[in-house]
């Protein structure tokens, strides 16, 4: 009897440490969300633009905003990509999540200082 009880009770203590191992490890990481407000973005950075072009009187001055333009345009592809390798979490639209829940993260933040805003 006393193996049996040993055996049982070895068995339940592996099982909870897996289940805990489990929840800690690959279900709760799972169920983080990242969102980005990819307006925000936009719209800070238009703005930016906005400023360089009105107040750029020169022609260099309205090529460097256009070259700040193409970097980022070509930055912020790559900068959502990265997005959720830095969070370990699945990222979406800001707009396409209705209510506020524990497990989202803003990472807007994120976003605009990996596209130097």
């Amino acid at each position: 009897m006393r193996p049996f009880i040993a055996n049982l009770t070895f068995t339940i203590v592996v099982v909870a440490i897996a289940l805990v191992l489990y929840d800690r490890l690959i279900f709760r990481p799972s169920q983080q969300v990242g969102v980005v407000d990819i307006g925000e973005v936009y719209r800070a950075k238009e703005a930016q633009f906005a400023q360089l072009l009105t107040h750029g009187g020169t022609d260099d001055e309205r090529q460097q905003a256009m070259t700040l333009a193409k970097q980022f345009a070509q930055r912020l592809p790559v900068a959502l990509d990265e997005l959720p390798r830095d969070c370990n979490c699945l990222v979406v639209v800001k707009a396409t999540v209705v209510g506020s829940r524990p497990n989202v993260v803003d990472l807007t933040p994120l976003l605009k200082k990996k596209v130097d805003l």
